[in-house]
C-alpha cells in the first residue's frame, strides 16, 4: 500500500509531466497563473514541487493555466 510520500510523489510528477508536454516553464507557469487571477512566486511553485505538497485547488489552478484538458494517471 502506498503511503502519503508516495501520493505527494505522485502528483509532484503529475504536474511536472504535464508542465513539459505543454513546453511551460516556472517563470511561465507563473505568468499564466497570474493571467487567471493566482499570484504566486516562481521559488514557491519550485519549492511545491520539489517537495510535492500543495493542494487540489493548485493542481487544477496549474492545469488550468497550461490548458491541459486531459490528465493521464498512468
Amino acid at each position: 500500500m502506498a503511503d502519503q510520500s508516495d501520493w505527494d510523489s505522485k502528483a509532484a510528477n503529475l504536474l511536472k509531466a504535464e508542465l513539459k508536454r505543454k513546453g511551460v516553464t516556472y517563470a511561465q507557469l507563473v505568468e499564466r497563473l497570474d493571467a487567471i487571477g493566482i499570484s504566486d512566486k516562481e521559488v514557491n511553485i519550485r519549492n511545491k514541487l520539489s517537495r510535492g505538497k500543495f493542494s487540489a485547488a493548485f493542481l487544477l489552478q496549474c492545469l488550468s493555466a497550461v490548458g491541459a484538458s486531459q490528465l493521464h494517471l498512468d
